[in-house]
């Protein structure tokens, strides 16, 4: 697959050609994909997806505060390599392009830049401003091009309709099952370990403190998971806790990751380490004291151990 950080200077082969944000890259989008790579193999021509960054609804809401993102940049990029596209073609979304009208965009970016012949969109895709670009008023503009234009059905998965702000939701709220049969995948987060408090040595389990490498990547509702992590090749089994360690600390205390690691006694302080999520385990308490804190963290351990298998 081929990045290209704009639309200018490609030099496509009449491509068929998707686009949206892709975030989490989850399995509707990739039904999405799979079509674009059967329209394209029909033709023989290249398959192409265009993405946006930042995520247009950080620069539409105006705020400072980051849109929180199922996948970064570079793993966005991983994974839409991995579904087998060959092109990649990252487009900035600031105030002047979210002003374009959306006939206009099909006609400047898609045919005259990118020289798209097809294109495919999700069911529920808007953009151009004020966000009037629909399948409806697309298709219109499309006709007059020579562009053909295809909407895909959603994708249902439990009951719910699959979408990248369906997935965060459920990640907010800790329903880290239902966020990974709709991603395909389970979620992770990377990070830093940093030095903490130490206090879960002091409870017989001690902890490894994550600081996130991306701030703008979602960090699931808090309590205490399952999970799995990486560092480096080798991946161990694990108890984390998100939350602001309500037994422990004052009401001021700042939102803390951590993770007990499981038959792991190496200092790390400094490692980067991946945290695979697998199951909810509770949500956050507040305990009488350590004691009765420690027996539930030992409660926990078994129980992930179970689950993990």
């Amino acid at each position: 697959m081929k990045i290209h950080n704009g639309y200018e200077n490609l030099h496509l082969r009449k491509p068929v050609v998707t686009l949206g944000t892709f975030d989490g890259v989850h399995l509707g989008h990739r039904l999405v994909l799979e079509k674009l790579k059967e329209r394209a193999a029909e033709s023989g021509r290249e398959s192409v997806v265009i993405t946006f960054y930042p995520h247009p609804r950080q620069v539409l809401a105006g705020s400072t505060i980051p849109i929180p993102l199922l996948t970064t940049p570079y793993e966005k990029a991983k994974l839409l390599e991995k579904s087998g596209i060959d092109h990649l073609v990252v487009i900035n979304f600031d105030h002047e392009f979210s002003n374009k009208e959306a006939c206009r965009f099909v006609e400047e970016v898609l045919v005259e830049k990118i020289g798209s012949s097809h294109l495919i969109v999700g069911f529920n895709h808007r953009f151009g401003k004020k966000g009037e670009g629909n399948f409806i008023t697309v298709r219109e503009c499309a006709e007059k091009l020579n562009l053909t234009v295809e909407m895909i059905d959603p994708l249902i998965s439990g009951g719910h309709i699959v979408s990248s702000s369906g997935i965060r939701d459920a990640l907010s709220g800790g329903l880290t099952s239902l966020a990974n049969d709709m991603l395909g995948y389970p979620y992770s987060i990377e990070g830093e370990v940093v030095e903490g408090k130490k206090l879960g040595r002091k409870l017989g389990f001690p902890t490894a403190n994550i600081k996130p490498r991306n701030p703008e990547k979602l960090i699931p509702g808090d309590g205490v998971y399952a999970v799995e992590v990486l560092i480096g090749n080798e991946k161990y089994k694990g108890v984390m806790s998100i939350g602001y360690n309500p037994t422990i600390e004052n009401d001021k205390a700042e939102r803390t990751i951590e993770v007990n690691i499981f038959d792991f006694y190496r200092e790390v302080y400094g490692s980067e380490v991946t945290i695979i999520f697998r199951h909810r385990l509770r949500d956050e308490m507040k305990f009488e004291n350590l004691e009765t804190l420690a027996d539930q963290i030992a409660l926990d351990k078994k129980r992930a151990i179970d689950l993990l298998g």
